[in-house]
This record gives C-alpha cells, sequence and structure tokens, in this order.
C-alpha cells in the first residue's frame, strides 16, 4: 500500500528533469532546464510570494481567532456550547467546492473577487477550526489547578497565559499553525474562484497549466512542493519533539519557552530577533528572485 502511494510521487521526479519539450517517462534526457525556467517565466515567482504571503495571514490570522476559541470552548460552561463548535467546525465536513461557490457570490457583491484578501479570510474560515481542535486536545490534559496558582500569586490573566498556559499548549498550538499554513497554501479550489491574473496561488497555477499545456515545469513545481511538504511535516515532527524534552536534549524552541516561563533574558529577544530575521531574509529571497525573473523576462522580450 505504502508503494501505491511512494511510487507515483517518486516518478515525477525524472519527469521534471526531463530534456524534451513535454511530460514523458521515461525520459529521453536529462536537464535542469524547467528549474531554471521556474524563475523565467514571472508568473511561478508571484504565484508562489502570493501563495506564501495568503499563507502567512491565514496561520496568523487563525492563531488570534483559534485559541481564545478553544480556551472559550474547552474551559467555558454555558448554553449552547455544543451548537457553537458544530457551527465552527461546519467548514471541515462543507464540501470545498460549495464553499468556492458561496464565497465567489458573497464577495463579489463586495468588489472583492480578485483579491488577497478574499482567500485569505475564506482559508481562514478553513483553518480556524483545525487550530481549535488541536489547541482543545492540549486544554484537555492541561492542569487548570496551575492557572488559579498564578493567580494566587498576583499573576493577571495575560500574563497567566503567556507564561503558564502558552508554553504547556505549545505543541497543540504549533501544530495547528502549520496544519493552517498548509491548509492555506495547498488549498485550489476557492483559490480557483477567487484569484484572477496576478493574483493567482501556486496551485492555482499547477491546475492552469495542466489545463492549457502540460509542461515538465509542472512537473518541477510538483517536485518543490512535495520538499516542501516533508520539510513542514519534518518541522512539525521536530518542534512538537522539542517540547516534550528536557535536560540536555532542548531545542531551540523549548529554550526560548523555558526562558519565557522561567526568567526573561535578553538572550530570548536576540534569539526571537534572529529567527525574525531569518523569516525575513527568506521572504526577501523569494522578492529577489520574483525581480530577477522580471528582469530576465524584460530581457529576454527586448
Amino acid at each position: 500500500m505504502l508503494a501505491f502511494i511512494i511510487l507515483p510521487l517518486l516518478i515525477v521526479v525524472p519527469m521534471s528533469l526531463t530534456s524534451s519539450n513535454s511530460l514523458a517517462f521515461p525520459t529521453p534526457g536529462w536537464s535542469l532546464r524547467w528549474y531554471a525556467e521556474l524563475w523565467v517565466d514571472e508568473r511561478w515567482p508571484n504565484a508562489l510570494w502570493n501563495s506564501v504571503v495568503i499563507g502567512l495571514s491565514t496561520t496568523v490570522l487563525a492563531l488570534l481567532l483559534g485559541i481564545p476559541a478553544a480556551i472559550g470552548l474547552a474551559w467555558g460552561d454555558f448554553a449552547g456550547k455544543r451548537i457553537l463548535y458544530a457551527i465552527i467546525a461546519a467548514p471541515l465536513v462543507t464540501p470545498v467546492v460549495i464553499v468556492g461557490v458561496a464565497a465567489f457570490s458573497f464577495f463579489a457583491t463586495l468588489g472583492l473577487v480578485g483579491s488577497k484578501l478574499s482567500i485569505i479570510l475564506v482559508h481562514t474560515a478553513m483553518a480556524v477550526p483545525v487550530m481549535l481542535t488541536t489547541v482543545v486536545a492540549s486544554l484537555s490534559t492541561f492542569d487548570r489547578t496551575l492557572v488559579r496558582a498564578a493567580a494566587s500569586l498576583g499573576a493577571g490573566a495575560m500574563r497567566t497565559f503567556f507564561k503558564v498556559v502558552l508554553p504547556l499548549i505549545a505543541p497543540g498550538v504549533v501544530t495547528g499553525a502549520i496544519i493552517a499554513f498548509i491548509i492555506s497554501f495547498d488549498e485550489v479550489v476557492v483559490a480557483s474562484f477567487l484569484s484572477t491574473g496576478a493574483e493567482r496561488t501556486l496551485p492555482r497555477m499547477l491546475f492552469s497549466g495542466l489545463r492549457e499545456s502540460i509542461s515538465p515545469a509542472i512537473a518541477a513545481v510538483a517536485v518543490l512542493l512535495i520538499a516542501f511538504s516533508a520539510f513542514i511535516i519534518s518541522f512539525d515532527e521536530v518542534v512538537v519533539a522539542s517540547f516534550l524534552s528536557t535536560g540536555a536534549e532542548r531545542t531551540l524552541p523549548r529554550m526560548i519557552f523555558s526562558g519565557l516561563r522561567e526568567s526573561i533574558s535578553p538572550a530570548i529577544a536576540a534569539v526571537a530577533v534572529l529567527l525574525i530575521a531569518f523569516s525575513a531574509i527568506l521572504l526577501g529571497v523569494i522578492a529577489i528572485l520574483q525581480s530577477r525573473s522580471q528582469a530576465l523576462r524584460a530581457k529576454a522580450s527586448a
């Protein structure tokens, strides 16, 4: 069974390295030209940039909405809690095509079809239930006497959350954030309804390419997406494991959260700045590649 899942993914790799102008297996020759083509054709860097921006924005909104909702549903005791949870979780069981049609009809009346904002809002609605589920699962094993102990020592609600609650539910938060990003980054149906022209996402570009022309560049993008997904899954495993590690086995994320809980040190701020700088550099590299592809395209057309 595992072979039937993995083999189709592996076949894409040699197909992306073909020297032919069309997809073929086995390949008649080997070349990296189609990976270079991805940066010459400005549509692919633009689509990648759109997917990253939309994915990160969706993740941030899912965090801001999902964590408070999870705490309220996990610890709250009020009438209609199950009904409210079912309403929030509805996007998980609603066919994506129906979501896409409804979103298109709604945002068309507002003139927002073709904007990143419309896609971000719909993707957030799809990601919040996942964030809610993972955080509620973490809260189910949380000892609430720690909250009362913190309050008895004079800690306010926000201080208790960031110093006591968040470090202990971090595995669920990190997992939910990663899944939220993947949901947004890989989603194609809603993006097909709401994205047009320059606002196309990477999955939308893939499906458009399959419909308009079968190019080995599509296989090259597929290989990069497979590698990216494998990295994200591995990252999730490593980060979640880091919160379960102790002593000499602590990793960087674990050290940051331990430092926040145990003592506020300038070293924590320094590490945070380095992580933010790394993210900024990554986005900067994408922007440089995007501008480079535009320059190459302009030079080729001159």
